[in-house]
Parts: structure tokens; C-alpha cells; sequence
């Protein structure tokens, strides 16, 4: 536990490496399309993504004195990442460059917020786990406001700022009195800690409060979502890929370090807190999208409610004492999270390819006749309605069961009935999934203009449709990988 093991982290130290170096290559880049600046940070994301994926049936090591540590399950959530971050740059370059914003600081801040959720998903450390998260959220906070002429987006990015460091405090205190309670910082010995009882109560169950809230931020989950649908409308569509995608695995690692490595003595406490989010952030996620005519309001609602979905993979940890159901709520919450974050980048992605210069294709209503235009992106923009919605035979749905089997396989009343609450809730958010897809195929086209797509785009999109497809009807290899990243976390 004390020996630096500087293998360990490898990967971001080639990623912070090579953002140093993007910052420094761009100065002298004088292309308007920052050819050299994307094709260098691409490369880098690949490469991360490589060395997380060939790390993913390593041993658990522990590396810094113990204030790391490298497993499955973060190498897991990094690798998908860093492909998050590839895949929302190949969408957000056409649009950043058609508004002034394809700049040397959308590459580097990218590449410096993936460097913050690479240290969040390997953490073994409260500090550690709090420098990755500000590394993240302070290099989000300056892409939204990256275009500095749009007033909308400078909002968002000071809502964001207020209301982030707000949580971020919330986190922080919470921590703090994790650390009074049990005398450590990091997370095995505040485990052990706590099962041997040599704890504070009153000072951990307050705690613990904070510790939820500040988790429960960052996940947009209710009543701390606010934040979710106005800076997804108010940010550049390019920015707001960023915001969906990567730091949701990033937030989910959080919240599994912390909460089940760390606190799984306290399982009884917070699982009460987390069905109660769950079942607040279905309803309102499902309910308030119904009334959205901006599609992006309505995806950052179906987020909310997606969460919700997250959130149901924590509620059977310990059940009667026993651990015996962790390991499958685990597993298809991660499998959750992961075949979610790319499907929502997919109808990110198409609303950034239907704006064009001075205009935004935000409203649900800039989809009308789609299919006549383009039956391709149409059938691609279906395909992630109805995974969103939990449609066979796309992964959406089989994420949804296998959550849902989590839950009912417990055999505990409660539990069976919070399934059902879940099964409904989703039945009401189909309504503005396939409201989408009526508009795109009945409706008539106000704009009858071809649709023009980059080549590395149009293939990008058709391969994150084609993999909704395929992880719907082919589940069990992209399970097992999360089920087995899940069992080896646990195990270490």
C-alpha cells in the first residue's frame, strides 16, 4: 500500500503529458480547422482508451501510498470515457467551427477534463477523489462559457459555477466529517472503520447526509437537478456533448468508490436516501419532459430520469444483512450508465448535425418530416428514441431489464413494488421519446434543404446506432465486462 507504483497511473500521466503538449502545438497552428490540434488530441484519447482497455483484467493495484487505486471497474469506466470524449469531438468540430469556437481551448480543456475523471474513477482517497472532481468540473465550467459573445451560454456556465460549488462544498463538508468520525482518508480504512465500529454516529450519519447531496448533484439527480436543463439549453450544443456524456461514468464512479467501498456499513442509512432519489428523479424527470417543445430541455429531463434508473442499481446492496444482491445491481447499473451515455450522445450528436450557421435545430419541432430528408439519420434518430425509451429490441430496453431483474430478484415486497413504480414511470416516458419519432416520420419538413454531413460524422453516427442495435440484441459480452469490473472492484 505505500509503494508509489508509478504503472499505476500511467495513463494519465500520458494524458496529462500530451495535453501540455496540444496546449503548446496549437500556438502555432494556423488552421482555422485546428487539423493538427484534433488529429493530436484524438490520438491521445485513442491511446488512453487503449491502455485502459489492455489494463481491464489486471489485479486491483494500489499505487501513491495507497491514495490510488487501478482495477477493472476504473479502467472499465475510463476506457469508455475517453471514448465518450473521441466520439463528442468528431460531433461537436463541424459546429464549433461554424460559430467560432473550434479553438485550441476546446481540445485542451477536453482533454484536461478527461484527465479529472480518470483521477475520479481511480481514486482511493477523499482528497484525490475531490481533486479529480474539480479538475473536471472546473474545465467544464470554461467550455461552456467558451463562446463568450452568447448570452446564454455565459449564464449557464455561472449557474453552473454557483450552484457546482455549492455541491462541491456540500462533498467537501460531508468528507471532512468522514474524516473526523473514522480518523482516515482514505476509503478501505474508513470501511474497516466502520465495521469494526470505531466510529463517531452522530458526526458519520450527518456526513453522510452532505456525502449524498454532493453525489446526488453531480448526477443531476432529484432534488438537486436544477442545474441539468439549463445548462444543457444554455450551452453550445458542442459543450453540452461534453457535459452528458463523460462525467456522468465519472459521477457514477464517485458514488460507488465513496458510498460502497467506503460507506457499505452505513448500506442501511443511504439506501433509503438513494430509492427516495430514484423514485423523485423518474417522476419529475418523466413528468417535466413531457411539456418540453426544446428538445434539448427534454433530453436533459430524460437524463434526470435515466438517473433515477442509475440510482435503482444501489437500492438492493444489503438486504436482511447480507451483500448477496450488491454485485447484480451493481452490474446493470454500470451497464446502465455506460449504454445510456453513448446513446444520448447519439441524439446530441444529430442535433448538431441539423444546426447549420445561425441556427440552432433546437426544438423538437426542426425535426418535422426528417425522414424525407435523410431517412438514414431519421432511422439512426429513431433507433436512440426508442433505446431511450426502453424499446426492444435496442440496448436501452435490456438495460432497463436488467435493473429491474436486480430489483425483483430479491424477493422483498418493497423492492417488487418499487420495480413496478419504475416499469410505469418508464410507460409515461415513452410518450415524449416517440412523440420525436412521430414528428420525424408523419409530419411534413418545413425546410426541405439536403442534409450535408461530414464523412467522419456520417460514420460515427450510423456506428452509435448500429451499436444500440447490436448491445440490444447481443447483451452478454458488454454484461459480463461490467459484471466482472464490478465483482473484482469488490473483491479488492
Amino acid at each position: 500500500m505505500n509503494d508509489m507504483n508509478w504503472l499505476a497511473i500511467y495513463p494519465e500521466l500520458v494524458l496529462l503529458s500530451m495535453a501540455l503538449v496540444v496546449s503548446m502545438v496549437d500556438l502555432w497552428v494556423k488552421s482555422p480547422r485546428r487539423t493538427t490540434t484534433y488529429a493530436l488530441t484524438q490520438l491521445t484519447l485513442a491511446v488512453v482508451a487503449g491502455m485502459h482497455f489492455a489494463y481491464l483484467d489486471m489485479d486491483a493495484i494500489y499505487a501513491m501510498q495507497g491514495m490510488v487505486v487501478s482495477d477493472s471497474l476504473g479502467h472499465l469506466l475510463a476506457f469508455f470515457a475517453a471514448l465518450c470524449t473521441m466520439v463528442s469531438l468528431v460531433y461537436a468540430r463541424p459546429y464549433a467551427g461554424e460559430r467560432d469556437m473550434l479553438k485550441g481551448e476546446l481540445f485542451t480543456l477536453s482533454l484536461f477534463s478527461m484527465l479529472g475523471i480518470s483521477v475520479m474513477v481511480s481514486a482511493n482517497n477523499f482528497l484525490v477523489m475531490y481533486l479529480g472532481l474539480e479538475l473536471m468540473s472546473l474545465s467544464l465550467y470554461a467550455l461552456i462559457a467558451l463562446r463568450r459573445d452568447h448570452a446564454p451560454a455565459t449564464e449557464a456556465a455561472m449557474k453552473y459555477f454557483v450552484l457546482g460549488a455549492l455541491a462541491s462544498g456540500f462533498l467537501l463538508y460531508g468528507l471532512s466529517m468522514m474524516y473526523g468520525a473514522t480518523g482516515s482518508l482514505e476509503i478501505p480504512r474508513v470501511f474497516d472503520a466502520i465495521v469494526t465500529g470505531q466510529i463517531n454516529p452522530a458526526v458519520l450519519a450527518l456526513g453522510l447526509v452532505f456525502v449524498v447531496s454532493g453525489v446526488a448533484f453531480k448526477l443531476g439527480a432529484v432534488p438537486f437537478h436544477m442545474w441539468v436543463p439549463d445548462v444543457y439549453h444554455g450551452a453550445p450544443t458542442a459543450v453540452t456533448l461534453l457535459v452528458a456524456g463523460a462525467p456522468k461514468l465519472a459521477a457514477f464512479a464517485m458514488m460507488f468508490r465513496l458510498l460502497v467501498e467506503g460507506l457499505l456499513g452505513l448500506a442501511a442509512d443511504w439506501q433509503q436516501m438513494i430509492i427516495l432519489l430514484s423514485v423523485g428523479s423518474m417522476l419529475i424527470g418523466n413528468l417535466v419532459a413531457i411539456a418540453q417543445t426544446n428538445l434539448k430541455r427534454m433530453l436533459a429531463y430524460s437524463t434526470i430520469s435515466n438517473i433515477g434508473f442509475v440510482l435503482l442499481g444501489f437500492a438492493p446492496t444489503v438486504i436482511a444483512n447480507n451483500t448477496l444482491s450488491a454485485a447484480n445491481g451493481y452490474g446493470s447499473a454500470v451497464f446502465y450508465i455506460v449504454t445510456y451515455v453513448f446513446t444520448t450522445l447519439g441524439t446530441f450528436g444529430l442535433i448538431l448535425l441539423l444546426s447549420r450557421r445561425g441556427f440552432e435545430a433546437e426544438q423538437i419541432d426542426d425535426f418535422k418530416g426528417l425522414a424525407k430528408r435523410s431517412p438514414l439519420f431519421a432511422g439512426v434518430m429513431a433507433i436512440f428514441m426508442f433505446s431511450l425509451a426502453g424499446i426492444p429490441p435496442t440496448v436501452g430496453f435490456y438495460a432497463k431489464l436488467s435493473v429491474l431483474q436486480a430489483i425483483i430478484t430479491t424477493n422483498v415486497t418493497g423492492y417488487i413494488v418499487l420495480a413496478v413504480v419504475a416499469v410505469l414511470l418508464s410507460l409515461v416516458g415513452a410518450y415524449y421519446y416517440l412523440r420525436l419519432v412521430k414528428v420525424m416520420y408523419f409530419d411534413e419538413p418545413t425546410d426541405a434543404s439536403p442534409i450535408v454531413a461530414p464523412v467522419d460524422v456520417k460514420a460515427v453516427l450510423a456506428l452509435n446506432g448500429f451499436a444500440a442495435l447490436l448491445f440490444g440484441i447481443l447483451p452478454s459480452g458488454l454484461m459480463a465486462l461490467c459484471a466482472g469490473a464490478i465483482v473484482n472492484a469488490l473483491k479488492s
